[in-house]
Formats: structure tokens, C-alpha cells, sequence
């Protein structure tokens, strides 16, 4: 049922040039980005855009509204006013329900929704008729890169996650040779070579650490090696899923994986791990057993907690000792450092906006995107996933 609410209004057919874009002040806590920062609305006012952006929206980048206003946005108090006015709404979250229920059939949403983990905002999108896309569906071709916001964010994730790691250590990362004696360089272990993993490796050899990394896929030996790091060759076979993403392990793989990388966990000052699979419960990597037997004062970090966590002790948000071992499990990692996040973010959201502007709803990467449209779930495995849970659901209600 499409809201009737005050602010519905039907959007006019066609490709509208001088496109409304609104941009909201996330309200969910630890949120801390924004989807353009003034300096993005800046560069779409000269591509005829109208921005409308909530007060209060820069706030954590110490961005103020008269910065916006000086970039040409216009500011609001009321989310959902901006949402009913905008055929563009830019979030970096999903919004809160009264928000979605003020936008115009027709409008468009663009963030990063997580579509798997929030089926009752996909489903109130799809019921108010609108358009939405998420950002992490953007499908991996070398055109897309201007608008991979998982990777962009993964690159702040990563750096984030060295710094984290030489924070939690008792002791220093790079080698010092001084008058009182020779201090070895800590020695960091990173599971997970995409763009998080990668960054960590090179912020922690930046801050002097002898680093070491592992991957399940082919390509990333090359890439460990090239940022001066040791790749670690657990003889196992690769494990290579579509658009260049680790696939799910079996079993079988998961216990030969656990027991060939214990040793070189055990002999680590800092584990940091990154492995992630869209849309899927995070590989576990280090063991509660692997954990006890690391020595005491080493440190555990794991950017991929809120997904169901690298580490089997570790928890999105907090940090936890176990037998003298800190594990630190990241929640909201990007939005620990907001005003890079926010400036990265904003790039992939404007180059997005472009392509909407150009209005070929054909457009390979607006295609692979598009979460809902006209009532209906439009992509395919978002559809299949939620329909899963809607029958689980009635199941549970018999």
C-alpha cells in the first residue's frame, strides 16, 4: 500500500535534468558518515542538481549548515519533508520507516542497505513503491569503480584496523635499535587480502610491523607481496566465488583451513582480520582454541563482527580480554574516521547520481543495483532471500 500521507506526490515520468537530491542526518548509533559532504554537493550544483540536506547532517564532520548552504544546498529540519521533495534520496543507511512512508512512488533511494540483513525496510520500499538501490549490489566491472562504496569504505575499515591493532598492543610496532638494547618489530598476521586487508597491510608495515597475510583466492598472493608483506601458503585449495569475493567453505575446508593457520596465529603480535562474503554469515577464521593459544598481550581484531564475526570471540563494539588476549570486535568502522569515510562516500554517491541523471535505466550497474522498483523486487537474490524469510516467518506463526 503506497502511503497517503501529507507528503505523497506522484513524480512526473521521464529523465528530469534538474534533479532533486535530498540527504539525511543518520539518526542510528555510531553513524557518523553522511552521504555528501558539502564539497560533493558543491560539484552536483554545477551539474544541475538541487540539493535539499537536513540540518544537523554534517555535524561529525564538523560541517556545518552554513557550510552547506555556502555549497548551495538548501537545509531543513524535517526528514520527511526532504524525503517527500527529493526524487533522489542519498542515505548512507537505510531510513527510519516514517521516512520511507513520506516518499513519492516514482523516487529513488541510493545507500548502502544492506539489503539481506534488513528485510523490513526492503519490504516497506518495495510497498511504497519506491525505487531503491544498494550500493554494495553494484556489480564488479571495471566502470563501477567510481561508485564501489564497499570498497572505499573497506580501504577507511582497513587503515582503521592497524591503527586499532598498535592502539590494543603493549609494546611497539617497529624495530628500535637504541643505547639500552634492540626492541624487535611486532609481527602482524592479516587474514583477508581485499581492499580492508590490503590497507591493513600496508598501514601496519608503514608503522614498522613485519607483516604477513592470507587470502583463500588466487590473486591476492601477488597482491600481499607487492605492499612488502610475506603471503602465507597454506597449501590449500583456492577458494575463488563470483566478482572476485571469497566463496563459502565447506566444512571439511573451514577444520583443514583452522588447523594450518593455528600456528602462525599462535606466533602473531596482531591478528586483524577482514574476510567477508556479501550478503552471508562471515567466515570463521580464528577458533576460541587458536585464540588461548596466542600469547598474552597479543591482540585480535576483527572488522568483520557485525557479520557474524572472524573470531569466535569476538563481539561488534566491544573488547573483550580472554586469558590475557584482547580481542576487539569493529562495529561502524568507517564512522570512526567520518570525514574521509563521508569524502570517499560522497565521490561514489555523486558518480552514482550521474548515472541516474543520464537515465538509462538499462545501465548495467543501475540494473545490478536495483534492489525495488514499481512495487516489486527486481533483484533477483535480494527477492529469493526475502521471500525465504517470509515463509520462515508464516511458518513460525502457524
Amino acid at each position: 500500500m503506497l502511503s497517503q500521507g501529507v507528503f505523497q506526490r506522484k513524480l512526473p515520468a521521464g529523465t528530469v535534468h534538474d534533479m532533486r537530491i535530498g540527504v539525511l542526518a543518520e539518526v542510528r548509533p555510531g553513524e557518523r558518515r553522511v552521504a555528501l559532504p558539502p564539497e560533493a554537493v558543491s560539484a552536483l550544483r554545477a551539474a544541475d542538481v538541487t540539493v535539499t540536506v537536513q540540518s544537523g547532517a554534517g555535524r561529525h564532520l564538523f560541517a556545518s549548515d552554513d557550510d552547506y548552504r555556502a555549497a548551495g544546498a538548501e537545509v531543513v529540519e524535517s526528514a520527511e519533508r526532504i524525503a517527500a521533495d527529493a526524487e533522489v534520496l542519498a542515505v548512507v543507511n537505510p531510513p527510519e520507516g516514517a521516512v520511507i512512508a513520506a516518499m513519492p512512488a516514482g523516487a529513488s533511494l541510493l545507500g548502502l542497505l544492506n539489503p539481506f540483513q534488513e528485510p523490513a525496510a526492503m519490504r516497506a520500499l518495495r510497498d511504497q513503491g519506491v525505487t531503491a538501490y544498494a550500493l554494495e549490489l553494484v556489480p564488479r566491472i571495471s566502470r563501477a569503480q567510481s561508485v564501489d562504496a564497499l570498497s572505499s569504505q573497506a580501504l577507511v575499515a582497513g587503515y582503521r584496523a592497524a591503527l586499532v591493532g598498535a592502539e590494543l598492543l603493549p609494546r611497539f610496532f617497529p624495530l628500535f635499535m637504541t643505547a639500552a638494547g634492540t626492541i624487535p618489530p611486532a609481527r602482524v598476521l592479516v587474514l583477508g587480502a581485499g581492499v580492508a586487508g590490503l590497507q591493513a597491510i600496508a598501514t601496519a608495515r608503514r608503522l614498522g610491523a613485519v607483516v604477513s597475510g592470507y587470502d583463500v583466492r588466487s590473486a591476492a598472493a601477488d597482491e600481499v607481496r607487492s605492499l612488502g608483506a610475506t603471503f602465507v601458503n597454506l597449501e590449500l585449495e583456492t577458494q575463488e566465488g563470483a566478482g572476485g569475493y571469497a566463496k563459502s567453505q565447506s566444512e571439511d575446508f573451514a577444520a583443514r583451513q583452522h588447523a594450518a593457520l593455528a600456528p602462525y596465529v599462535a606466533e602473531s603480535d596482531v591478528v586483524i582480520t577482514t574476510a567477508a562474503i556479501p550478503g552471508r554469515t562471515a567466515p570463521l577464521l580464528v577458533t576460541e582454541e587458536m585464540v588461548a593459544g596466542m600469547r598474552p598481550g597479543s591482540v585480535v581484531v576483527d572488522l568483520a563482527a557485525q557479520s557474524g564475526g572472524n573470531c569466535a570471540l569476538s563481539k561488534p563494539g566491544e573488547t573483550g580480554v580472554f586469558n590475557g588476549v584482547s580481542v576487539w570486535g569493529g562495529a561502524d568502522v568507517p564512522s570512526q574516521l567520518p570525514v574521509h569515510a563521508s569524502k570517499l562516500y560522497g565521490a561514489n554517491v555523486s558518480a552514482f547520481i550521474a548515472l541516474l541523471q543520464a537515465g538509462d535505466a538499462q545501465d548495467e550497474i543501475l540494473s545490478g543495483s536495483r534492489v525495488t522498483q514499481a512495487g516489486e523486487f527486481v533483484h533477483e537474490a535480494v527477492g529469493k532471500a526475502l521471500a525465504a524469510d517470509e515463509n520462515d516467518q508464516a511458518d513460525q506463526g502457524e
